[in-house]
């Protein structure tokens, strides 16, 4: 197993480190090699994905990243910032598909803004079309045109899907549902977009394909409410790249803490992106307290969808679920009658249950 490792920027090196002695704890036959990207490779380099970290990622099998990003770099060229560093390395590996699971774990029912009876036993997996979309649909820009005798700035973008896109994500969302409880939500607002009306009928179209799995459609604004609503109702939702953005870390908070998912990012030969959903946190870098269990369940899901090796992917998931129930947390998760645990202790934790 070839893993490009890239701790990146504010908390990622801390919680990066833990997931990386999770892995060498499986004794498995891999070489990591570690890379710049975001804010860090900007500083060094100039540049937020540099040729190295380029020929690093394409020779390996996945990707594992900690987080992108910090308030430093914000005033820079566009081009320089650090997120445009995590753009470019989906864009260049062909990440479409962005998985993003939201499990809500019985021992953290507590810390979910809902009540404990609506999120209890929740268990959703958001897909997310990563590649195309409004994020990188051209034209795009700023610029000064002349309105009603005057000059005005305008800013556009371009929404747009092309039939195959479409179709390759929604064959990924049919596979997911198929392992899991055989219902799939497809999101879209195509009453009012022309883009998300063609969405909607090649998945109709794609169900044919799927007759084992049921097939629900709705918009997206609708499917924002039932998420609050009765989160529950729903197993796999499928989506576009804007709308998927919003309701994934939606989703996240309906679990209490977006420190305690991760995601995955795979192209066409599940070859894969691994990373967590929190971003880079600069406000507690450096101070041991990130809590570390998103990135080290990140490193499940790389072993079940890149390295087919569903085993060890389930030993740290059952790891982290005892870590859970002997009251270990930190300080995102910390509730009255808990331990609460540094970075380092967390990731000791994990290590003892494994």
């Amino acid at each position: 197993m070839k893993i490009c490792v890239l701790p990146g920027d504010g908390i990622g090196p801390e919680i990066m480190a833990e997931a990386v002695r999770v892995l060498q704890a499986l004794d498995l036959d891999c070489e990591m090699a570690e890379g710049l990207l975001g804010g860090g490779a900007v500083d060094a380099t100039g540049d937020p994905y540099p040729e190295a970290t380029q020929r690093l990622a394409q020779d390996a099998d996945a990707v594992l990243l900690g987080a992108v990003g910090g308030p430093q770099w914000d005033n820079l060229p566009r081009e320089q910032r650090p997120e445009r560093g995590l753009l470019g390395i989906r864009k260049q590996l062909g990440l479409f598909a962005n998985l993003r699971p939201a499990v809500l774990y019985r021992e953290l029912a507590n810390a979910s803004t809902l009540k404990p009876e609506v999120v209890a036993g929740l268990d959703i997996l958001i897909v997310r079309e990563l590649t195309g979309d409004i994020y990188f649909g051209q034209p795009r820009g700023i610029e000064t045109r002349e309105l009603d005798g005057r000059q005005e700035r305008f800013g556009f973008n371009t929404m747009q899907y092309s039939e195959s896109e479409i179709r390759r994500i929604l064959r990924v969302a049919f596979a997911a549902a198929r392992r899991r409880n055989r219902k799939l939500c497809s999101v879209d607002k195509m009453n009012v977009l022309e883009t998300t009306q063609l969405w909607r009928d090649v998945a109709s179209e794609t169900a044919a394909e799927y007759p084992d799995v049921e097939l629900s459609h709705m918009l997206v604004d609708n499917a924002a409410m039932q998420l609050v609503r009765n989160p529950k109702q729903f197993d796999v939702i499928v989506t576009g790249n804007m709308f998927g953005d919003i309701l994934s870390d939606e989703a996240s908070m309906l679990t209490g803490s977006i420190g305690m998912l991760p995601s995955a990012s795979l192209d066409v030969d599940n070859k894969g992106l691994y990373e967590p959903c929190h971003g880079s946190a600069p406000d507690i870098a450096g101070q041991g307290v990130a809590n570390p269990l998103a990135t080290i369940l990140s490193v499940a899901m790389m072993l079940r969808y890149t390295f087919a090796r569903e085993d060890d992917a389930r030993r740290i998931e059952s790891a982290v679920k005892r870590v859970l129930a002997q009251g270990y947390r930190t300080a995102d998760i910390y509730e009255p009658g808990t331990q609460r645990v540094g970075t380092g202790a967390m990731g000791d934790a994990v290590l003892a249950a494994l």
